[in-house]
């Protein structure tokens, strides 16, 4: 097959696959620099997880760096997220693509802390495999990337974050719980990873 422009418009793998940079911050958007993306399988109804997904308080409670998620209307949102360093980062988000059971798109207002945007898609997976969840994020990272390097230091990098976060979605909506490999107690001599001296 020739590979010129033309091809490029007829590709349908996502721009997170690009080779090319350029491809990346022309489908990140606005001044957005870097793009994730993900994809996981979920043992349960497309209709189902969008649900959960479109009711965006919820997803405070399974990832790991969203300490809120405020409802400012139907189609507006106010975040607040922890990052690298004890600091939060706040913005507002207004969802621009709707879709019931298939798509869900939003991006930050002007003006926010950090430039970012995102989208969620359901896709059937394999007859009685459930649902493959694909989430895109693009964002410009405080600091530029100095401030990428720092995030990747305190493991608060969006790259390492989403794949954390699709994984403790997955376990929430098929088992209704979060492992984790910390104490319930919190006490130091019941930790698995440290023992008391």
């Amino acid at each position: 097959m020739p590979s010129d422009d033309r091809t490029r418009d007829y590709d349908d793998a996502p721009a997170t696959t690009a080779r090319d940079d350029d491809v990346q911050r022309q489908e990140a958007g606005r001044d957005e620099d870097a793009i994730v993306g993900r994809t996981v399988t979920i043992g349960r109804p497309r209709d189902e997880i969008y649900a959960f997904w479109r009711h965006l308080p919820n997803l405070a409670g399974v990832m790991e760096n969203i300490e809120r998620i405020d409802l400012v209307d139907d189609r507006r949102s106010r975040w607040l997220v922890k990052g690298p360093g004890g600091k939060s980062f706040e913005w507002e988000a207004v969802i621009t693509e709707d879709e019931p059971g298939r798509l869900l798109a939003w991006q930050s207002v002007e003006g926010s802390d950090i430039s970012h945007s995102g989208r969620v898609e359901f896709f059937d997976a394999a007859p009685g495999r459930g649902t493959m969840v694909r989430a895109t994020l693009a964002y410009d990272p405080p600091g530029g990337l100095i401030g990428e390097w720092i995030a990747k230091l305190f493991q608060r990098e969006p790259n390492l974050q989403a794949r954390r976060d699709l994984r403790r979605l997955k376990q929430f909506l098929e088992t209704g719980e979060i492992s984790s490999s910390a104490s319930p107690s919190a006490r130091r001599s019941e930790s698995p990873t440290e023992q008391a001296l």
